[in-house]
């Protein structure tokens, strides 16, 4: 904890330099390497996650931005895995292809991750259980941390994902784009294609993408057996935009076969088990693999009225998970899921100060089992909410904002006889539940924000906490799950301080969260099943205390020096079993990270002044432009504060990864013909597992002593994107 303290000074320090920093300097910036410049435009994007749309500068709770230059020169095998860096965020993984958002130490059904327009839903409660989005279809991405968005309800306590899509394009404009990924060690290949335009007003952008992968490696495992995957995906969207407001339909489709990594080692050698034939190299699939597929509808439509706009979505998902153990055509486990969702919004004119927004919005969901496993019964739910929000700008300076809203949820799970016993009980559960927010943003000057904001989150335990009883191959456990649970709540404080000036940029996020009734799994003595680890579902009062800490250096204007931290200390305050060191930490909290990029842009020679953009004479003579070249390091500390009962968790050790990463436009004439980037993660091949990883509980190995499976080894990445101008 020791760097609070450095890094409340420091803001006192830099709120001294910016007495000495004339800001009408900057009426013209040098260019938009310009870090201060750079932060004046971020200050101007449009959020739509807090109360309707707002400037993120006006933004009482935290909330990040992963813009589209930082997905396109992001190394990733998934769309979560290209904004975990972000301060705060972390990923559960399964491999190389399954991730699943972790915002504050929260995740699960804790977080919720908006595709679309719509909530994605897709049997996320799985640990293995990924995000069903293409992540070359998102053009944007906005975080939400902690219980502050009151529009999504049940499950949005930890934050909230917004992927956004690509913009629609201007009028009269046609763009088709083409790219295509090489990753040495997973032999990751991808590509995608698109085309969009936009013709008196009638919009379209079809998409189609393509991922294969064969199996990872690290130093002390070789190849992993059941890591490679495959991936295809495509969008259509068609629509209407008009001076009334737009109406636009989209369907998309994802299908992804990841392979099921087991862990089994050979008793005598330690070597991974794997099947007859398996080079590492095959793209095929193996066995045992799943196979996802997840298919969307959205009809989004906005109306504009003299006093605001009414905005309404309606979509429905299907998702389909598929486990195959035995034979390539015969599944073991099949769960199909169809979700109906629902949104109606009514957003005011800003008047007087004064912003309104209030809306209704909720789902209906049916999943079925249609395999020969079972896992969590067949069950249908029905929810919905109603909430209000405000906002109001007292002067230049403040800004407070502020809303409640009521949630209802009701659950239903089918009796299910097997083998003339019972698996699962015929049960209903109904929960109800209040929930608000109250913030104030401080914008003292150009330089300086002070944020404050407190929020109380609901969620509602989903039914793999509530009726689990059957084996989980893909975390390679047995699950039991309790009907007795009741929902969690929580309260959480947020306490933000932004500062910038002409050479440095400084944040500080402290978070307070207390939550009732919160749910994890702990394992027991026993096995249900042989050579399954049996965890149960309880839960107990809990809290989250912790911070996101930044500098950007910026000395010259093409150098930046970055750096990040992240901590979380999370712990139960009240459990059914006395509290002891072994048991008084939540299971699976992030590791506290540091983060730091040296970063210098070598050449750029377009001007920016006061959003208007001129392209100078050397940049028609340069083949290349926006060149860069950076060096990172990511820093995990040691992870000791554990669930140990029962050997729920084990501690994580240290490590650091070093990255080396290099991109440019590339132009002719003035005219960009493509952009190219490459990045180089794990650069000494540093064998780790991060904390968060579910094959770190795989086999040990008698050789070595090592218990799981490692995370990759060293990877580079080339990345080629082409614009094309029709």
């Amino acid at each position: 904890m020791k760097t609070r303290y450095i890094i409340l000074p420091l803001l006192m320090l830099c709120t001294a330099v910016a007495a000495q920093d004339n800001i009408k300097t900057h009426q013209h910036a040098e260019d938009s390497t310009d870090v201060f410049f750079r932060h004046l435009n971020l200050n101007e994007v449009t959020v739509t996650g807090v109360t309707g749309d707002t400037k993120l500068k006006h933004a009482t709770a935290p909330v990040s931005i992963v813009t589209p230059q930082i997905l396109k020169a992001t190394a990733s095998t998934n769309i979560i895995d290209a904004i975990a860096h972000q301060p705060g965020v972390s990923q559960l993984t399964t491999g190389g292809s399954i991730s699943k958002p972790i915002i504050r130490g929260l995740g699960y059904n804790r977080v919720v991750v908006m595709s679309e327009g719509v909530r994605q839903e897709g049997q996320q409660w799985g640990d293995e259980h990924g995000v069903e989005v293409d992540g070359s279809s998102v053009g944007s991405v906005e975080i939400l941390k902690g219980p502050a968005s009151l529009m999504y309800g049940s499950d949005a306590m930890a934050g909230v994902v917004i992927l956004h899509p690509q913009p629609t394009l201007a009028e009269g404009e046609m763009q088709a784009n083409m790219s295509t990924e090489y990753q040495t060690n997973n032999g990751l290949f991808a590509y995608n294609l698109s085309i969009a335009g936009n013709q008196k007003g009638f919009v379209w952008n079809a998409r189609y993408s393509a991922k294969m992968a064969h199996a990872y490696k690290n130093k002390y495992d070789g190849y992993v057996p059941g890591s490679q995957f495959r991936e295809r995906a495509g969008r259509l969207m068609l629509g209407l935009n008009k001076a009334w407001g737009h109406s636009r339909l989209t369907g998309t489709i994802y299908h992804l076969t990841p392979g099921i990594i087991e862990g089994e080692r050979d008793p005598e050698t330690g070597e991974l088990v794997h099947e007859e034939g398996f080079t590492g190299h095959s793209y095929g699939k193996q066995l045992p693999f799943q196979q996802v597929k997840h298919y969307k509808l959205v009809w989004d439509n906005s109306l504009n009225l003299p006093t605001g706009y009414l905005k309404a979505i309606i979509g429905y998902q299907q998702n389909r998970r598929q486990e195959f153990e035995e034979s390539e055509n015969d599944y073991e486990l099949y769960f199909k899921l169809h979700t109906l969702t629902y949104d109606l919004r009514y957003v005011t004119n800003e008047w007087e100060g004064w912003k309104l927004s209030t809306g209704i919005g909720g789902m209906y969901q049916k999943s079925g089992n249609e395999g020969e496993e079972y896992l969590i019964p067949d069950y249908r739910l029905f929810d919905f909410g109603i909430y209000a929000t405000a906002t109001k700008a007292l002067g230049e300076h403040w800004t407070l904002s502020g809303g409640v809203r009521y949630d209802h949820r009701r659950l239903h799970g089918d009796e299910l006889i097997e083998d003339n016993a019972l698996r699962f009980q015929d049960f209903s559960r109904h929960f109800n539940g209040l929930t608000g927010s109250i913030g104030a943003v401080c914008n003292i000057n150009e330089h300086f924000n002070i944020r404050l904001n407190l929020a109380r989150g609901f969620r509602t335990p989903n039914m793999s906490e509530l009726a689990s009883n059957g084996v989980h191959e893909g975390s390679i456990r047995y699950e039991l799950g309790n009907q007795q649970l009741k929902a969690e709540y929580s309260l959480q404080a947020d306490l933000g301080l932004d500062f910038t000036s002409r050479y440095v940029s400084a944040q500080l996020a402290l978070f307070a969260n207390r939550i009732d009734n919160y749910i994890f799994t702990h394992r027991i003595p026993g096995e249900i099943e042989e050579g399954y680890l049996t965890y149960a579902y309880t839960q107990g009062d809990a809290r989250l205390l912790g911070f996101e800490a930044g500098i950007d250096l910026h000395p010259i204007h093409s150098l930046h020096f970055s750096n990040t931290f992240s901590y979380v200390d999370a712990r139960l305050t009240s459990h059914h079993s006395p509290l002891t060191s072994e048991n008084k930490y939540l299971p699976f909290t992030p590791a506290p990270r540091w983060s730091s990029e040296l970063k210098w842009e070598l050449f750029h020679h377009s001007h920016t002044t006061l959003g208007h953009h001129h392209t100078s004479d050397a940049a028609h003579r340069s083949l290349f432009n926006n060149l860069y070249i950076a060096a990172g390091l990511d820093c995990y500390l040691k992870q000791t504060h554990i669930h140990s009962a029962d050997d729920t968790e084990t501690a994580t050790p240290g490590y650091a990864l070093l990255s080396l990463s290099a991109g440019t436009d590339i132009q002719v004439k003035g005219k960009k013909i493509a952009e190219f980037y490459i990045t180089a993660d794990n650069l000494l091949n540093k064998a780790y597992q991060n904390h968060l990883s579910r094959l770190k509980y795989a086999d040990e190995n008698v050789v070595t002593g090592r218990r799981g499976v490692f995370n990759m080894g060293r990877n580079i990445t080339f990345k080629l994107v082409i614009p094309i101008q029709i």
